[in-house]
């Protein structure tokens, strides 16, 4: 099959779920919408863990250059935080023979500290069937455990030696399974934490100078709307490499190239939807580098909290899908702020 009939299954296919995923979580009704852009803001120093004794004059929001009034403030520490937590394990992009270590890391995480989890984890596996919820929320990191233990992730018909074609093919369920788990978590009030445990699915970016117009629009709306729902639901994505020292540093550092908020059709690549991407633009991290993933999956749940709750009133955009880039400013020195880094406007 042609990359552009590869392309249009995907996009066809990304259209029919949309309105639905696979892989449900128990949920409550989301609360309605203010209109307002909300915004979960983590500050850290240049070492150690994110600070929570800041006020509200000490933070500027600029959007597209400009400054926004803060319109809601509020500081959220500790274990009080209102977070749940999606654990996601990459049956897809990751080896057979790395699931097998990677199992053994998580579940070391899931019953650290006698299996007391700080917040409440579902534990999801994406495989060729999709993306499967093996255990719902739980604070109990040791019921956790014993479902990964129960489930059988096998060898699958795709995988990471299928060549150019299986690459597009993986990226294609990996994009699909990303938005039903979005669209599963949509329904549930307060943040949400996902935490992919992939070496990320193929950038494939050379397949961008065969997109026709027509695709380039079509990819441009599901970055427009995947960029959406994911700030609407308020989560924040964080990747870890469980390839740790194994992986290439080229490979390791490809996806920086595409961090860049896509503001036209024009412009897309495959790389715009890259896990990595979008969890440096979500106000996530991308952790590599390390061979223990327990290690740094704790490290993601010690970067959540405290943070900030930030809301403004965004503009309107002169134009529908008009791309704003977000930063958020902190007066006192040597700290840094990350949250959602842009969000497209509408007339």
């Amino acid at each position: 099959m042609s990359i552009n009939a590869r392309l249009g299954c995907f996009f066809l296919a990304t259209l029919l779920c949309a309105g639905g995923a696979r892989a449900q979580l128990n949920s409550a009704p989301a609360p309605a919408a203010d209109g307002k852009i909300h915004l979960d803001v983590v500050v850290t120093p240049r070492s150690g863990p994110p600070v929570g004794d800041l006020q509200q004059q000490d933070f500027t929001i600029v959007d597209n250059k400009a400054p926004r009034t803060i319109t809601s403030f509020q500081v959220v520490t500790g274990r009080e935080a209102p977070i749940r937590v999606v654990l996601v394990i990459d049956a897809i992009n990751t080896t057979f023979t790395r699931i097998s270590i990677e199992r053994e890391e998580i579940s070391k995480f899931l019953r650290a500290e006698g299996g007391h989890l700080a917040y409440p984890i579902a534990l999801a596996v994406f495989t060729d069937k999709g993306m499967q919820i093996v255990q719902n929320f739980s604070s109990d990191g040791n019921v956790l455990a014993g479902a990964l233990d129960k489930e059988d992730i096998g060898l699958r018909d795709m995988g990471r030696s299928a060549g150019y074609n299986g690459a597009i093919e993986r990226w294609q369920h990996s994009v699909q399974a990303l938005q039903q788990l979005v669209a599963g978590e949509a329904a549930l009030p307060g943040r949400k934490i996902m935490l992919w445990v992939s070496p990320g699915w193929p950038i494939a970016s050379g397949a961008s100078a065969e997109y026709d117009t027509k695709q380039q629009k079509q990819l441009f709306a599901n970055i427009v709307s995947l960029s959406t729902q994911l700030r609407q639901a308020r989560i924040t994505i964080y990747n870890i490499d469980p390839l740790g020292t194994s992986e290439s540093l080229t490979r390791e550092t490809y996806y920086k190239e595409f961090l860049k908020g896509i503001s036209k059709p024009s412009q897309v690549t495959m790389g715009n939807l890259a896990l990595q991407v979008l969890a440096v633009q979500s106000g996530g991290l991308v952790l590599s580098s390390a061979n223990d993933v327990a290690s740094l999956l704790q490290q993601c749940l010690t970067d959540s909290a405290p943070y900030y709750e930030i809301s403004f009133d965004p503009s309107t955009g002169a134009k529908a899908d008009e791309y704003h880039h977000l930063e958020i400013k902190v007066a006192k020195p040597d700290l840094t702020a990350r949250t959602r880094q842009g969000y497209y406007a509408q007339p």
